[in-house]
C-alpha cells in the first residue's frame, strides 16, 4: 500500500494538526458548520488509519477521538468567546457531533483491524513457507503425490 507510513506520534500530530486546520477553515468558509467539520473528519480518520506504520496501527483508533477535540477548539462557539463560553461550545459541540465522532472513531478501528488481519496472515503464510527449511530438511521432490 503506497503512502507515507507515520509512527504513532506521528499520526497523532499528523491527525491532531490537520483537524485544527480543518477546524479553523471551517469556521472562516462556513460559519462555524458542525457539520462540515464532522465529514471533513472522517477522510482524516481514513488517512491516519491507512498511514499509521504496520507496528503502530493500535494508535489511530486513539488518536482521532483526541484530534476530533482539538481541531472542534476553534469551530465550538457559545457567545461572547470567553473562556467559560469556548468551554461550554466544546462541550455542546462534543454531545450534539458525537455521531461523527463515533462514525470517524469506528471506521478507523476497522481499517486498522482489517490492516492487523492482513498482517498476521502475511506473516503466517511467510513461515509456513520457510518451516520446512527452518528444520534443515530441503522440502522432498514429489512428496504428498500419491504412487503412479
Amino acid at each position: 500500500m503506497p503512502g507515507p507510513r507515520l509512527t504513532g506520534l506521528g499520526g497523532g500530530l499528523f491527525c491532531g494538526a490537520v483537524m485544527l486546520a480543518l477546524g479553523l477553515l471551517t469556521e472562516v468558509l462556513f460559519g462555524a458548520s458542525l457539520t462540515v467539520y464532522g465529514v471533513l473528519f472522517l477522510p482524516v480518520c481514513v488517512l491516519t488509519a491507512l498511514w499509521v506504520r504496520e507496528g503502530d496501527l493500535l494508535i489511530a483508533p486513539v488518536v482521532v477521538p483526541i484530534a476530533f477535540a482539538v481541531g472542534l477548539v476553534p469551530v465550538a462557539d457559545e457567545g461572547g468567546g470567553s473562556v467559560p463560553d469556548r468551554l461550554m461550545g466544546m462541550v455542546t459541540g462534543l454531545a450534539t457531533q458525537a455521531g461523527w465522532l463515533y462514525g470517524g472513531t469506528l471506521l478507523a478501528g476497522a481499517l486498522v483491524l482489517v490492516r492487523r488481519v492482513r498482517r498476521v496472515r502475511r506473516a503466517r503464510t511467510a513461515n509456513r513457507r520457510s518451516a520446512p527449511n527452518r528444520a534443515g530438511k530441503a522440502p522432498a521432490r514429489g512428496a504428498g503425490k500419491a504412487p503412479a
